[in-house]
Order: structure tokens, then C-alpha cells, then sequence
């Protein structure tokens, strides 16, 4: 065994030709890249509408403001950790990788327009860059409803650049490029981010809650249903981007992503208000949202993996149990704001779980044969849950360290979008702005 560091040249092999590329395949991925994208603002308004009326503004804007951070950030540095050149061990049955060389893509001035023969082979190398840039974008943008409503803004910003070089990033490589070693070795399965993307945020959103510690006053009333509702719509939509377009071509397997994404989140919607009649509650507009983006994030890993069937199954018993885990006694003494961990952290468990359960193909799962691949993907739950929730502990406590991440008391009673933002839904009711105002 030997450490192997790899040199930052582009390595033109990697690469297939021009003429490779196929139009449909380029097509699909940009409108898919565009749906992703769509999902942040569509969580910024499932958030916003969830918190009381003190704080929508800038529960809104911590989602919408990575669009901004993460995009630049990736363009500079996390892709190059994610997606380049591996850092990691010569072992004697392989190569292993941990990460890639953070120089590899700067700028991503060498990234190009040729299909990269193992990530994307019919596609320009630049619009497989675009497309995973919105993945990360969206992971801190879950984490922030945790928090909500005490979170300093500009200690969020420097949390989501630490959390998106040294969490992300890394898990990012781990799973989806060929020798990361969660992938190679331990033939970790995740389609479309159920472990990349909702697992870490979850986790990372519990620990956040537990730095932070409880708001003052953690009994509110949801300001506008209708923005959940929205968003849910939003990101309902622009999940089949999300999934079906993980397939990365416009083919068999993007169009089973599509179907079973929406069958597990229809699925799941369902069972999440029939289980809250079951147990006593009302059959609400807000449980209807909560349960379907509890399917979608349940269906992700294994999207394009299993049956249509099976899918429903994802949805029905993913909702049952992320529900039981939301009103959990355990859940009830922290406070997670918006149910960050119950929905996206339990819901990408299970979702790793049922995709070593049933994925097909041979040896695939432990339905077809294959033990050690489920054997191996408890192993790698293991290792997310411990890396993502201890990291970004370390990361939030080192953020705390610089700059203060909770609010002041007085800011917190004040609100969050006086304090932080100098702005609130009544200024903008009663003092209209722009072209409104002029036109008075």
C-alpha cells in the first residue's frame, strides 16, 4: 500500500472525441441542470411559508443566497475536490480515492466541452460540471431550515463555504467519481444524492440544532401555507431533473427515474396524512407537503434502480417512519426548526437501506443476491452518519469560534429580517417599491 497523489495535468485520454457528443443526451441534461436549479428557490418558499412572519425573508434568502456562494465556489475549488484528478491509496486489489486534487479544474478553465469517457460520455465535460454545481448548491440551502430563525447571516456564509469545501465535496467524490472509495470499494449505490446530498444535510442539520440550541420561543404558526404548497409544486418538479436526470442521457433509465419519482412521492403524500389521521391529527395542507417531499428524498438513491412498485413501497414506508421520528419524544427536546433531520436525514437512511434491499441488477442488492453489497452499504451509512454529523459539528464550532452563529436575544424577539436584512413583510406590504411606487 502507498499514498498516490496525482499531478494536476489534464489527461486528454480521459476524453472522448467531439463527434461523440449526442444532441439529445445535451438537450435533456441542460434542461435538467434548469430544474435543479428551480428546487432552490421552490425550498426557499417551502421553507419561508413554514416560519412565523418575523422571520420568511431570511428563512427565504439562506436558501436563495447559495445560488450565489456555492456556484462561485464550485467553480473555483469544489468541483476540482469532487470531480478531479483522485487523491487516495494504491491498495493491492486497487486504487482508492478520497478526493480530488483541489487544482485540477481552477476556474474550471480546463474543464471543456469533450465527454469525459467515465463521468459523462456523451455529454460536454463543462455541462456535467453545471449539473452537479446545482446539487451542491441545494444541500446547504436544506440545512438552513434547522436553524431557522436564530441564525446569524453572515456566519451562515461562512458555515456554507466550509460545509461545501470540506463535507460535500469530499462525500461528493467518495460515492459518484469512479475510484472514490465508497463507490469502488464498498459498491455504495446513490442515483441521484439520497447519501451525497440528504443524508449529509441532515445530519449536518442535527448537528447545527445542537449548537445552536432551542429559539426563545419555538411555538409558531406557519405564516403562508400557500408559499408551502408552491413550493412543494417547485420542487416536486424540478426533482425529475434531479433523478432523471442523473441518468445522465436522455434514455430507458432517465425515463424510469421519471415515473418512479413521482409514484414514491404520490405514495408518501398519501401515507403521511392517512398515518396523521391514524394517529389523531388532521388531514393538513402542510403534513400533504411534508410527506411528499419525504418520498422524493426516499426515491432518490435508487431512482433509476427499481420498479414503479417497489417506488411506492419507498414512498409508503419512508413516510411512515419518518413520521414516527418527527414526533418522536426525542425529537421534541431539540429544535429543529422546520424538521430537517426527520425529513432529509430519515429519509435518505431509508433510502440507502431500501437501495440495498432492491436494486436490481445481479448481486445488485440483497433481493438479487447480494448480501455483501447490503452488508456494505450499513457499513457506509455508518460512515456518512459519523463523518457528515461530526464534521460539520467541528465546522459549525469553528464558525462559531470566528463569528457568532447565534443571534442576539434581542434580534431573535425583533426577528430575523429586521435584525439581519433591514426588511419585513410589512415594509414591503405598506411601502411599496420600484415601478408600484412611481406609479402612485
Amino acid at each position: 500500500m502507498g499514498v498516490f497523489w496525482t499531478p494536476s495535468t489534464i489527461d486528454l485520454a480521459m476524453f472522448n472525441a467531439s463527434d461523440t457528443i449526442n444532441g439529445g443526451d445535451v438537450a435533456w441534461i441542460l434542461t435538467a441542470s434548469s430544474m435543479v436549479l428551480f428546487m432552490t428557490p421552490g425550498l426557499s418558499f417551502f421553507y419561508g411559508g413554514m416560519v412565523g412572519k418575523k422571520n420568511v425573508i431570511s428563512t427565504m434568502l439562506q436558501s436563495f443566497i447559495c445560488l450565489g456562494v456555492v456556484t462561485l465556489l464550485w467553480v473555483t475549488v469544489a468541483f476540482s475536490l469532487a470531480f478531479g484528478e483522485p487523491v487516495g491509496v494504491n491498495l493491492t486489489e486497487g486504487f482508492y480515492s478520497f478526493f480530488g486534487n483541489p487544482g485540477t479544474f481552477t476556474f474550471m478553465d480546463n474543464v471543456g466541452l469533450l465527454p469525459h469517457k467515465q463521468l459523462a460520455p456523451t455529454i460536454p465535460f463543462l455541462l456535467f460540471a453545471l449539473f452537479q454545481m446545482k446539487f451542491a448548491v441545494i444541500t446547504p440551502a436544506i440545512i438552513t431550515g434547522s436553524f431557522a430563525e436564530r441564525v446569524r447571516f453572515i456566519s451562515f456564509l461562512l458555515f456554507i463555504c466550509l460545509f461545501t469545501i470540506f463535507i460535500y465535496a469530499p462525500l461528493c467524490h467518495w460515492v459518484w467519481y469512479p475510484t472514490g472509495f465508497l463507490g469502488s470499494y464498498f459498491g455504495v449505490k446513490d442515483f441521484a444524492g439520497g447519501t451525497v446530498v440528504h443524508m449529509s444535510a441532515g445530519f449536518a442539520a442535527l448537528a447545527g440544532v445542537l449548537v445552536l440550541g432551542k429559539r426563545k420561543n419555538a411555538n409558531h404558526i406557519p405564516t403562508n401555507i400557500p408559499f408551502v404548497l408552491l413550493g412543494t409544486g417547485m420542487l416536486w418538479f424540478g426533482w425529475f431533473g434531479f433523478n432523471a436526470g442523473s441518468a445522465l442521457a436522455a434514455n430507458g433509465t432517465a425515463a424510469m427515474a421519471f415515473a418512479t419519482t413521482t409514484t414514491a412521492s404520490a405514495a408518501a403524500m398519501l401515507a403521511w396524512l392517512f398515518f396523521d389521521k391514524l394517529n389523531g391529527r388532521k388531514a393538513s395542507a402542510l403534513g400533504a407537503c411534508v410527506g411528499a417531499v419525504v418520498g422524493l428524498v426516499a426515491i432518490t438513491p435508487a431512482a433509476g434502480y427499481v420498479s414503479i412498485p417497489e417506488s411506492m413501497f419507498f414512498g409508503f414506508s419512508t413516510a411512515i417512519v419518518s413520521n414516527l421520528v418527527l414526533y418522536a419524544p426525542f425529537m421534541k427536546k431539540i429544535d429543529d426548526t422546520l424538521d430537517v433531520f426527520a425529513c432529509h436525514g430519515v429519509g435518505g437512511i431509508m433510502g440507502m437501506i431500501l437501495t440495498a434491499i432492491f436494486a436490481h441488477g445481479e448481486n445488485a442488492s440483497l433481493l438479487h443476491g447480494g448480501w455483501l453489497v447490503f452488508a456494505h452499504h450499513l457499513t457506509a451509512l455508518v460512515v456518512v452518519s459519523v463523518f457528515t454529523f461530526f464534521g460539520a459539528l467541528v465546522l459549525f464550532k469553528l464558525t462559531n469560534a470566528i463569528i457568532p452563529l447565534r443571534v442576539s436575544a434581542e434580534s431573535e424577539q425583533k426577528g430575523l429580517d429586521l435584525s439581519q436584512h433591514g426588511e419585513s413583510l410589512e415594509q414591503i406590504k405598506n411601502e411599496p417599491l420600484g415601478i408600484a411606487n412611481l406609479m402612485k
